[in-house]
């Protein structure tokens, strides 16, 4: 009886410490960027750097969302990433094939769906997109099971789905070797989880749940959460949302 009592106030203790959290989009689009990159690769530090600026920038989870993944495929040249996952370098290979493209490469853009070059040259942030798809909403009580709604502007008896990464942001790794050995490199919005489960009509919408791991690899950085939906089975995002998870 004692064991149950003092799991119930864990459990208790854990509920009330929680609060509740939600995101939520305008109807006008909200750019999903992503970035492919490795720690293997001496190209992609300045990408990063780029990147990282955006943590600053006013339209910040409401003009677009910024998701980092590192591919897995640099990791046999001499240092593996420990943000490196076989399903993000799985992910940029869909694209290329999407756009017939001959390769992959890093470090590489990708904005709402579509190869982008002109990070190189752009002092501000991404140019907001004229779309209006919708509404959506993400939100939890308890930080790892969260319910998402995306309300379309224009009905349609579509079969839709929703993506979610759980971000990593203001860490550091000092490479030991490969191209960039002896180099102290600073990582934000790094994914270090990836889901995708499906959306199902509702009355008011079309509704679906996920669960993330709120604490992923005792990572100790400031964590946040990037969702976006998409027509089920495609790689192109409608809408996009996120922000800052809560110490």
């Amino acid at each position: 009886m004692k064991l149950l009592f003092v799991l119930f106030m864990i459990i208790a203790t854990s509920k009330a410490n929680s609060a509740p959290v939600q995101f939520e989009s305008s109807p006008r689009q909200t750019a999903l960027l992503e970035l492919y990159t490795s720690e293997g690769c001496s190209s992609c530090p300045p990408a990063e750097a780029w990147l990282s600026k955006l943590k600053d920038a006013p339209g910040l989870w409401t003009n677009f969302v910024p998701v980092a993944f590192h591919v897995h495929y640099w990791d046999h040249l001499g240092w593996k990433d420990v943000f490196s996952d076989e399903q993000f370098s799985d992910r940029q290979q869909a694209y290329a094939q999407l756009w017939s493209a001959e390769n992959i490469y890093t470090p590489e853009f990708v904005l709402n769906g579509k190869e982008w070059q002109s990070w190189r040259s752009l002092k501000g942030t991404p140019s907001l997109s004229d779309a209006t798809p919708g509404t959506l909403q993400v939100s939890s009580t308890d930080g790892r099971h969260w319910t998402a709604k995306f309300t379309p502007l224009k009905k349609d008896h579509g079969d839709y789905e929703i993506t979610a990464a759980v971000l990593v942001s203001e860490l550091g790794t000092d490479v030991k070797s490969g191209e960039n050995s002896g180099r102290h490199l600073k990582h934000d919005f790094a994914a270090v989880s990836f889901i995708t489960r499906p959306l199902a009509n509702q009355t008011n919408g079309l509704e679906g749940s996920f669960i993330i791991d709120d604490h992923p690899k005792k990572l100790s950085g400031r964590l946040a959460l990037a969702v976006w939906v998409t027509r089920a089975g495609q790689l192109a995002p409608l809408q996009a949302t996120g922000g800052w998870l809560p110490k």
